[in-house]
């Protein structure tokens, strides 16, 4: 009997259990202007042009990093998506964008329809979140590039403005105030410097507390699952005149505030206008990292920041606090050359 793509390591059997356990999942995320169903060669989103006087797509694709390393150490799945569609789908509504659709990839070395059906729930999960749909993705088993357990998880996201309502910082003036979204876990960013710290340094379990006096396990802390801020930022533009949104990923707070100042600003961040998460206390303890390492790599619990005139601050914290976001001021924006300082 010769060969088959079965004892060369793939799994088409596999495969086809993990399209059919999936399914629910995705239509779960189905708005109105999806097309047809599962299984076509491309999703199908039928565009409401009417809606828009002149519509610009939006489109920005992201992974989870190394944070699929956590997850597959820890066996734990369910929520990883969901940081997917975060760091994607808030991208998006940085420059005002609606997210409309979501297409994941998901490469593993061998393909266990158990693990698809978990990451995808946390996709689909992040996606009823975000509002948008699934509608599409990719399973491919790469038996000898990845070994079996292994898996990587990227995604894209596709949102509307309208182009005169596109948001892009060139209104940002002196006086103008910072809100600040709180972020309650690492996010997504940074988790090679804090596995290096906590995991490979300071030799801690995943099993055990996240810290002293901790009731929950290091793994639970390091797997919380990324806020999706879209709803909430979407909300917010259509009751306040939002000037600049930055979404905090990899760079931090400073890294991503500067690529919304315009010239001729600067932006001031007071670190005890919020609570800082304690993990990043523990990082910064265990690794003996300077505060200004931990600035470029962690957000340090503020996932997402709006820049509004003065006297809209009030207001811009109330509407965000009555779409879930605990919004706190966290800075002033004053004349200056587009850099970001720190009180």
């Amino acid at each position: 009997m010769g060969e088959t793509y079965a004892s060369s390591g793939v799994d088409i059997a596999a495969g086809e259990e993990a399209v059919q356990r999936i399914k629910d999942k995705v239509r779960s995320t189905f708005r109105p202007e999806v097309i047809g169903d599962i299984g076509g060669f491309g999703g199908l989103f039928s565009f409401a042009n009417h809606r828009y006087r002149h519509p610009v797509l939006v489109s920005s694709t992201d992974g989870v990093g190394t944070k699929a390393l956590i997850a597959q150490a820890a066996g734990h799945f369910d929520t990883i998506g969901v940081d997917l569609v975060a760091m994607c789908v808030d991208d998006l509504v940085c420059q005002g964008a609606e997210p409309l659709f979501f297409l994941d990839y998901i490469a593993v070395g061998k393909l266990d329809p158990d693990h698809i059906e978990q990451l995808v729930e946390g996709v689909a999960e992040g996606c009823r979140q975000a509002g948008c749909a699934l509608i599409g993705g990719e399973m491919a088993e790469h038996p000898g590039a990845m070994e079996p357990g292994e898996f990587d998880l990227v995604g894209f996201a596709v949102g509307v403005a309208e182009r005169d309502q596109l948001i892009t910082g060139e209104h940002v003036r002196p006086g103008d105030v910072l809100i600040g979204l709180p972020s309650p876990g690492i996010r997504s960013n940074g988790y090679s410097l804090a596995r290096k710290v906590l995991l490979d340094t300071a030799g801690l379990s995943l099993d055990g507390p996240a810290f002293d006096g901790a009731k929950h396990s290091l793994a639970d802390e390091l797997l919380e699952p990324s806020v999706i801020y879209a709803p909430a930022v979407l909300a917010l533009l259509k009751q306040v005149d939002v000037r600049a949104v930055a979404h905090v990923t990899g760079g931090g707070l400073a890294g991503n505030l500067t690529r919304v100042l315009p010239k001729g600003v600067d932006a001031t961040v007071d670190p005890k206008a919020w609570e800082e998460p304690r993990i990043f206390g523990e990082i910064r303890r265990l690794g003996d990292i300077a505060d200004a390492e931990m600035r470029k790599v962690f957000n340090l619990g503020i996932g997402m920041v709006a820049v509004v005139p003065a006297d809209e601050a009030y207001r811009a914290i109330d509407v965000l606090r009555t779409h879930g976001q605990r919004a706190v001021e966290i800075g002033q924006v004053h004349k200056g050359d587009g850099s970001v300082h720190f009180a």
